[in-house]
C-alpha cells in the first residue's frame, strides 16, 4: 500500500469514555466531506478490548456539520450502509477525528432493508448517562432523517462512495 498518513477515528461514548477507535487511511475530500478508507486488515479496538482485525475494506464519510458517520461496505457483508448518529465530529487534529457516539444506528441491509438499532441501549443511556436535552432530540431528529436520506437514495446514499472504494483498492495495489 502507498504510504498515507494515518488519521484516527476515535468514538466516545458520552461525555468521554473511550469507545469504538480505528486508523484509516485519508483518500481525499467532496462536496460531501472527508472520505476515508480501512483496507483489509484494518485494527478496530472497542476501549481497552483486545483488538480485532476487520478483513474487508470499507469507507467512511465525515462530514462538516453533520452528527452521523456513515460506514460503506462492499458486498458480501450483511449491511451495504451502517449509519453511527452522533455529535456533530471533531477534527481534534491534522491525523484525528473525535466524536461522541449517541448509540443508535441506522443500517440498510444487502437486501435493502432500513432499520434503526440500538434504541434501547439509547433509552437507557439517555437516563443514566445523562444526555442533554438538546442531544437527544438531536439524535432522534437525525435518525429520522437518515433513515430517509438512505430509502430515497439522497447523497451520500446515491453512490457517491464508489469513486472512493475505487481510490483505496488503488492505494491497496500500490
Amino acid at each position: 500500500m502507498k504510504t498515507t498518513s494515518p488519521i484516527t477515528v476515535q468514538f466516545y461514548k458520552y461525555p468521554d469514555t473511550p469507545h469504538w477507535r480505528h486508523e484509516m487511511v485519508l483518500l481525499g475530500d467532496d462536496e460531501h466531506g472527508t472520505w476515508l478508507g480501512a483496507p483489509p486488515g484494518t485494527i478496530l479496538q472497542r476501549g481497552v478490548e483486545e483488538p480485532i482485525i476487520w478483513n474487508r475494506p470499507f469507507v467512511q464519510l465525515v462530514q462538516p456539520g453533520k452528527p452521523w458517520i456513515p460506514i460503506f461496505n462492499t458486498e458480501p457483508v450483511k449491511s451495504r450502509v451502517y449509519v453511527d448518529i452522533t455529535t456533530v465530529p471533531v477534527r481534534a487534529s491534522e491525523g484525528r477525528f473525535e466524536v461522541i457516539d449517541l448509540d443508535l444506528d441506522v443500517e440498510q441491509l444487502v437486501d435493502g432493508t432500513i432499520q434503526v438499532l440500538d434504541e434501547d441501549e439509547f433509552d437507557e443511556h439517555r437516563v443514566s448517562l445523562r444526555y442533554p436535552a438538546w442531544m437527544v432530540d438531536q439524535a432522534r431528529a437525525t435518525t429520522a432523517e437518515v433513515a430517509v436520506a438512505i430509502e430515497l437514495e439522497k447523497p451520500p446514499f446515491d453512490g457517491a462512495h464508489l469513486p472512493w472504494f475505487s481510490r483505496l483498492s488503488d492505494l491497496s495495489a500500490d
